[in-house]
């Protein structure tokens, strides 16, 4: 029991962090019918032996299968984040323009909440009218739903939050490669927990803080590679600020609003991308008369890179913030930090890219402790628990590999004492 509070205690630990709860009824809650094995007769017991049987196959299955949706959702993490990250940086190629580019990717959040509600007509078997399950959602925002004044106070900040996250991360391509930009993204994680042990009051965790003494180490190791320019500074800043800014929106996230349901998820994205629509069309518009992001016709604009980013950032969103109903949490992170050799990778025969032995090491470094920050809050109890299975089962082995040398020993007696009488 204590074990499965355990992993449960370290699942909603990765799970929060991306603003979601648990929607549905736990797939591993069993009964135990030890108490009535042990007072029937044999047939009895078999019984029993044969229900757990069934039950450890049934919950085997049950990870196998979750297991195997794991390593989809690995690749699709992987591949929807490399592949936006690189899409991004060809786009810039062709229309500079990071803000535009922003915006244009956060309104397709609108999209979130008409997919669930799909999801929701074929998967639940109480279907409701889309005014329904709105209204049931907006539960979330409060007893009055989603006032002008939740807005302002519970909406805005996290979507003002949202685009800075967003805008940061592409400013930064702008500056360094997608290896360098990737890499010290995953310092979020670090920060997140630096922000919810002081915020939050999170239990303290030494093996967290060495994870982030990585993570900040290297950060300075990734701009010692490239000597401390002025332009990689300024992409390094740029990609350290939006990590931050992602950090912040998870710990205020949890803080402010609580866990999030899927379908209280889906909306709250919509609303962001909705009001990002309304709002903030008039920047865009600026920065075009301005001439700051300038682009000669509608038509000379990359349509196909700018729908690819857009498209590619909605399916990663997506999986990140429903993939946890299919898969365990920390397979999604995992996807996350394994994007980093993909771009490295494609950066190798893409752009002019040198690996020198500092970037290497940095890149390691913050890879490991993102992979560290991974580990459930008592992981050193579950090497203890596992250390003393180990040894019982050793204990109990040594006694019946005793008791079986002392009876070859005993038959050999026997033999030689006959053959002693018989002379």
């Amino acid at each position: 029991m204590q074990q499965k509070n355990i992993c449960h205690s370290y699942q909603f630990w990765t799970a929060w962090e991306f603003g979601i709860g648990e929607d549905r009824p736990r797939e591993n809650a069993m009964g135990n019918a030890d108490g009535q094995a042990m007072v029937g007769g044999a047939g009895v017991e078999s019984g029993a032996g044969r229900q757990r049987l069934h039950c450890c196959i049934r919950v085997t299955a049950v990870q196998v299968r979750k297991a195997i949706w794991g390593v989809a959702m690995v690749m699709c993490v992987c591949s929807s984040w490399a592949g936006s990250t690189q899409l991004a940086k060809l786009t810039f190629k062709q229309y500079d323009a990071p803000f535009t580019l922003t915006w244009f990717t956060t309104t397709w959040n609108c999209l979130f909440f008409p997919l669930y509600y799909i999801g929701h007509l074929c998967k639940s078997p109480e279907r409701q009218t889309p005014k329904q399950r709105f209204r049931e959602c907006c539960r979330f925002f409060g007893d009055d739903g989603l006032t002008a004044k939740v807005f302002f106070t519970k909406v805005a900040p996290f979507g003002l939050l949202w685009i800075m996250t967003n805008y940061l991360y592409l400013q930064a391509l702008r500056k360094i490669n997608s290896t360098d930009v990737s890499a010290l993204f995953c310092c979020n994680k670090a920060f997140v927990f630096l922000l919810s042990w002081i915020v939050l009051r999170d239990r303290f965790m030494g093996v967290r803080i060495v994870a982030a003494i990585l993570a900040i180490a290297g950060i300075v190791m990734l701009t010692y590679a490239d000597g401390f320019h002025s332009h990689s500074v300024i992409g390094i800043t740029f990609v350290v600020a939006s990590a931050s800014a992602s950090a912040l929106y998870k710990v205020l996230f949890k803080l402010v609003l609580g866990s999030a349901k899927f379908g209280e998820a889906a909306l709250f994205l919509t609303i962001v991308g909705g009001a990002n629509f309304v709002l903030l069309s008039f920047v865009p518009v600026i920065l075009y008369f301005t001439h700051v992001e300038y682009f000669t016709s509608i038509a000379d604009l990359p349509w196909a890179y700018l729908c690819g980013v857009a498209g590619l950032l909605l399916a990663f969103n997506i999986l990140v913030n429903f993939g946890i109903a299919i898969t365990y949490p920390t397979l999604i992170s995992l996807g996350i930090v394994l994007s980093v050799p993909v771009n490295a990778v494609v950066d190798l025969y893409t752009c002019d890219i040198h690996f020198n032995t500092v970037r290497l090491i940095a890149v390691f470094i913050i890879c490991l402790g993102f992979l560290m920050l991974l580990l459930p809050e008592d992981w050193d109890q579950c090497l203890i628990e596992l250390g003393t299975k180990l040894r019982k089962r050793e204990q109990t082995a040594e006694p019946a590999e005793t008791g079986t040398s002392s009876g070859l020993n005993w038959t050999r007696r026997a033999r030689t004492s006959m053959s002693t009488f018989s002379h």
